[in-house]
């Protein structure tokens, strides 16, 4: 309706609207299931410090990206995103979250993606189903991949400053955001009205 303002909607990733975490997913899918085991194998006392609360996910995120991808030709990597991205991330999606996503869509809302997963392979899926996105970035280099993050893993307070810099929050009528772990946190208290582990 002319001079009704839209609604702000925000969507966690991985476990929000996602069944699995899909970075692990993602990883095993670029470098193969034998590569990844024996990763997993050499990471495992970060993950198991993660799990703690030992090792923050900004930590863990790069080292888990630099094991994996550094080195790779950014060309490679930027091909095996989009494959994954039209092709696997659909078999994980949870129904009902998407079944929300498409009431929205319907109303006119504005829905963003949030999510600490990287932008690279998620970018091709939320143009495809016209969402927004705003995730974490890798850092490439003449060409190549260098496992690192460029400025900051989208993630905790991240989300907020991340919100903020790409959107006039004033304009909307409301904020809705909706998350299912720690990550989140900062995020559904900025909300004005907030969904946790709404689709289950």
């Amino acid at each position: 309706l002319l001079g009704e303002a839209m609604n702000l909607v925000l969507f966690d990733f991985d476990g929000t609207i996602t069944r699995d975490d899909s970075l692990l997913e993602f990883v095993a899918y670029v470098v193969g299931f034998k590569k990844f085991f024996r990763g997993i194998l050499v990471l495992s006392p970060i993950l198991a410090a993660y799990k703690l609360g030992l090792a923050s996910n900004n930590f863990t995120r790069r080292k888990l990206l630099g094991y994996f991808f550094s080195g790779m030709s950014a060309d490679k990597f930027d091909k095996i995103c989009k494959k994954y991205s039209t092709t696997h991330i659909e078999d994980i999606l949870k129904q009902s979250a998407m079944d929300k996503i498409a009431s929205y869509k319907a109303a006119g809302d504005k829905i963003v993606i949030v999510t600490a997963s990287l932008e690279d392979w998620l970018r091709p899926w939320c143009d495809a189903q016209g969402l927004e996105l705003l995730g974490t970035k890798i850092r490439r280099k003449g060409g190549i991949i260098t496992g690192e993050i460029e400025g900051q893993n989208c993630y905790g307070a991240q989300k907020v400053a991340r919100v903020r810099a790409a959107y006039d929050v004033q304009a909307f009528d409301r904020v809705i955001a909706y998350g299912d772990s720690r990550g989140d946190r900062e995020m559904l208290e900025f909300a004005d009205e907030a969904h946790y582990k709404a689709f289950e």
